[in-house]
């Protein structure tokens, strides 16, 4: 629906216990420079034990407009809450953002307006910029952190993929291709729609005037997080390799694993560390079954 020639847009924002960036990312997106009635939040709170039903219960106390909700669920997997806000979603276009975003007040309107010139486009998406909020660890100049961060220049066009961190999808598109596939849990699974929605002939348009910031704070730099990360998401490429039909060898990975700890000592560069851990998290998936948690249901219309 529209008014005002804008369109009715759903913001919908997963989270896991990090009620503190949550906070952060839900005061800029009731901020938005765009008509407050014409749009809505929905957070997906993936069984969180921390105070996030908390904050956005006070979040919700300060504003009527935007209308904010909440909704639980249990499936401890990115796309399980991805697609448990699409359930209840009213808007069409429906933005996914990550919980560690802050949006600058032109954001959401971008969007908007981009849906409006690109009503073939099944998925939009905009410029994902880091914010670092500590110290960085040292690294080579060929060396970079591996996080969610996307410029594609200054041009709005047709692309194969945007980020799932700033990814907006039509409704349209989603009842040709389906939901994300929950066999995924956080690597892959924005590409892998996007893959089924350009098979399917649909078009992927990248807007740059919808940037918004990814925060890295000073706990999430600190090395050993830093390390954690990098395995967690090595052990969940895994499911998305077989997916592609790509083979990954444990003997590569393992082999691998020495060169890049030279790396680090001979430059003492704290990338070969990090790319020895995705290395140790890729075998570790090719072990153990290629997820840190059990596969569940995969790729379907939402009933």
């Amino acid at each position: 629906m529209t008014a005002r020639g804008v369109p009715f847009l759903s913001v919908v924002v997963p989270t896991y216990n990090r009620a503190p960036l949550l906070r952060g990312c839900l005061d800029s997106l009731v901020e938005q420079d765009f008509p407050p009635d014409q749009y809505e939040i929905i957070v997906v709170d993936d069984g969180s034990v921390d105070d996030t039903p908390e904050v956005v219960a006070v979040i919700q106390g300060r504003v009527n407009h935007p209308r904010l909700r909440y909704v639980r669920v249990e499936g401890r997997r990115l796309t399980t809450a991805r697609n448990a806000g699409v359930r209840p979603a009213l808007g069409d276009p429906i933005v996914f953002v990550d919980d560690d975003v802050l949006t600058p007040a032109s954001w959401l309107r971008a969007i908007a307006d981009g849906s409006l010139r690109h009503p073939d486009a099944g998925c939009l998406g905009g410029p994902v910029r880091l914010r670092f909020e500590g110290k960085l660890p040292t690294l080579c100049a060929r060396d970079r952190l591996g996080e969610s961060e996307l410029d594609l220049g200054g041009s709005e066009r047709a692309v194969n993929f945007v980020c799932g961190a700033n990814m907006a999808l039509r409704r349209w598109a989603i009842e040709r291709v389906g939901v994300f596939n929950e066999v995924l849990s956080e690597v892959g699974d924005e590409i892998e729609w996007e893959l089924r929605l350009t098979q399917a002939g649909g078009r992927i348009v990248y807007l740059p005037a919808a940037v918004l910031w990814h925060r890295r704070t000073a706990r999430d730099l600190r090395l050993w997080r830093l390390l954690q990360k990098r395995f967690r998401r090595g052990s969940q490429e895994i499911s998305f390799a077989r997916l592609e039909g790509r083979h990954l060898s444990l003997r590569h990975e393992l082999t691998a694993i020495p060169r890049f700890l030279a790396h680090t000592v001979r430059r003492g560069c704290v990338g070969g560390l990090l790319s020895a851990s995705a290395c140790a998290g890729r075998a570790w998936g090719l072990v153990w079954g290629g997820a840190d948690r059990p596969m569940s249901s995969s790729c379907g219309v939402l009933p």
